[in-house]
């Protein structure tokens, strides 16, 4: 529910998620999935989960998945996600923790750039989005500091 009432197209490359879709896949999704509750109720979640399943970048974990609740927002529920995601990483061993976020989310990027994100590549044009062509931006956090 949280992704449906969060959606649009400057924070989601894809189309609106109905109200009943299925949120996991598989029970790995489970496992990197982390709830955060503001009053009893879910504020919002993080995904965590390896970049890529090569051995060679095992030491690389990524946010596969980020969203507050409207009625959670500013009220700190994403920086603690963040603080959440960056302890599971570490705990994983990772050196690096990774996200991407389309260059329109402005909110977002600044709320990253805040934790100390810092832009590591951007894909120009990579997504076609309500008839304007927009921007990839990955980030990075360094872990080893």
């Amino acid at each position: 529910m949280i992704d449906h009432d969060t959606w649009s197209w400057r924070v989601a490359p894809v189309p609106r998620w109905p109200v009943d879709a299925v949120f996991f896949d598989d029970e790995a999704e489970v496992a990197d999935t982390l709830v955060a509750e503001v009053d009893g109720a879910v504020a919002g979640y993080v995904q965590v989960s390896r970049a890529m399943a090569l051995a060679s970048a095992a030491h690389v974990q990524e946010v596969k998945g980020l969203a507050v609740a409207p009625k959670a927002q500013g009220r700190g529920v994403g920086r603690a996600l963040l603080e959440a995601a960056r302890a599971v990483a570490a705990e994983r061993g990772a050196r690096k923790l990774t996200l991407r976020v389309l260059a329109g989310n402005l909110e977002a990027m600044a709320l990253y750039r805040s934790f100390g994100f810092e832009v590591e590549g951007v894909l120009k044009e990579y997504f076609l989005l309500d008839g304007r062509y927009v921007d990839d931006v990955l980030m990075a956090l360094p872990l080893t500091r």
